[in-house]
């Protein structure tokens, strides 16, 4: 009964995805087919409304809101174009220097909007122009915006990896963030090494050199933004509050920081904290409908079944990995990041803890590998902002991106088999 229980929750749910359903809607459609078959009705409605309520009712999931308000404050408060400047004096004498400047501006911006939409449109706005005017492909351009622009999901602060955190069982979300830094970092450096090689053989400018006192006044003009970064990690790491706390603190430091920049009206905030409303009900829904998925998926035994289907493949841990990576590649093709780590976290974490992965390591590797799927196709969100703001067609960036596309997977699979690129900044700080 339970084998039949778990084939019809995974054929419903892929029926509804084929069907265009909302992926929210479709794991509560097939939740509630499944726990139907399992459990007498009256049973089933009060075992859903409990997992139901359960799955959304936790302390840690209240960050959530606040740091989707705090990026949406950032990305409409003025913040975008002083990080760029300031990203143009680090890596403006480089080869392809607006290429460069586009990359670090996508890992300044994403880490304090955490979005990789945010970023590809705030910073491809202020960057397409500039490198049209000095003679950049447009593609490659839009190219670069895009393959950068997931990073953020990587460094901190990162809803996503909160969410993990919750799914998984607890993991620390200190440790999460302190892990999320060199990954995000190593996809921004792959992106600038595929950019660089690109640029050197297209013959692009360097950027004029600049004066001392011009990139002096650049940084200045960028340590507020910057310092929220500083604000929200150091205080987590700090023990002065928690990441739910900072998450509250994010909010009214971008919303002085956006006011003092005049980029933000109060008259604007009710429409910015209805956007947030909108995007969190999204999420709390996929979040609870998981819950009732996740312990479908326990009760069923499918965790296991597919751990059992892995390890008679092979037992070796890299291949296993790589068998996961794989999966999750083509998982994030068509699944948004979100309800993918949901679903698929109580599937393989306990498998690959049983060979003695962390915890910590493995999210940081699943958040990288579905994070690649914001930038492809056919639903990468991320993909068709950033091609959206360069107003080119779909097919027109394909082709530029494919050297990102492979620079990004070398990257993962670093991160993937290297378990000090996640792990050496939480074991250095006691986590």
């Amino acid at each position: 009964m339970t084998l039949t229980s778990g084939l019809t929750l995974l054929i419903v749910f892929a029926l509804m995805l084929i069907l265009s359903v909302p992926i929210s809607v479709s794991i509560v459609i097939a939740s509630a087919v499944t726990i139907l078959l399992l459990l007498p009705f009256d049973m089933a409605i009060f075992t859903s409304a409990q997992k139901l309520v359960t799955g959304i009712d936790s302390f840690s999931l209240l960050a959530v809101p606040f740091f989707i308000l705090s990026g949406i404050l950032m990305n409409n408060g003025g913040i975008a174009e002083r990080l760029v400047n300031f990203a143009k004096v680090l890596v403006g004498r480089m080869p392809g220097a607006l290429a460069h400047t586009n990359i670090v501006g996508n890992m300044l911006f994403g880490s304090l909007s955490g979005s990789s939409v945010a970023a590809a449109v705030a910073i491809g706005e202020v960057m397409g122009p500039l490198q049209k005017k000095e003679g950049y492909d447009p593609r490659f351009s839009a190219a670069v915006n895009i393959a950068s622009a997931p990073t953020g999901l990587l460094i901190p602060p990162s809803g996503i990896l909160i969410i993990y955190s919750l799914v998984s069982g607890g993991t620390s979300v200190a440790a999460l963030f302190l892990a999320g830094y060199l990954p995000g970092i190593l996809w921004g450096i792959a992106c600038m090494i595929a950019a660089y090689i690109i640029a050197k053989r297209n013959r692009y400018p360097v950027s004029e050199r600049v004066t001392f006192k011009i990139a002096f006044k650049t940084f200045i003009d960028a340590i507020p933004s910057l310092m929220m970064i500083v604000v929200v990690i150091g205080g987590i790491l700090a023990g002065i509050f928690t990441a739910t706390e900072a998450s509250a603190i994010a909010v009214a430091y971008s919303l002085i920081l956006s006011l003092i920049y005049r980029a933000v009206k109060i008259k604007d905030l009710p429409r910015m904290i209805m956007e947030s409303v909108e995007i969190t009900s999204v999420i709390m829904l996929l979040v609870a409908g998981s819950a009732v998925m996740s312990w479908i998926m326990s009760f069923t035994g499918i965790p296991q079944a597919i751990s059992n289907l892995i390890m008679e493949i092979s037992s070796n841990p890299i291949i296993i990995l790589l068998i996961i990576n794989i999966f999750l590649l083509i998982i994030g093709t068509f699944m948004d990041i979100t309800p993918a780590v949901l679903i698929f976290t109580p599937i393989f974490l306990p498998l690959v803890t049983s060979f003695g992965m962390d915890p910590i390591h493995f999210g940081i590797m699943m958040v990288m590998n579905l994070s690649v799927g914001n930038i492809t196709p056919p639903v990468g969100s991320a993909l068709f902002a950033g091609v959206s703001i360069a107003k080119l067609d779909l097919e027109d960036v394909m082709k530029p991106i494919i050297p990102f596309y492979v620079a990004i997977i070398i990257a993962l699979l670093l991160v993937t088999y290297i378990p000090a690129i996640s792990m050496v900044l939480p074991k250095l700080l006691g986590y």
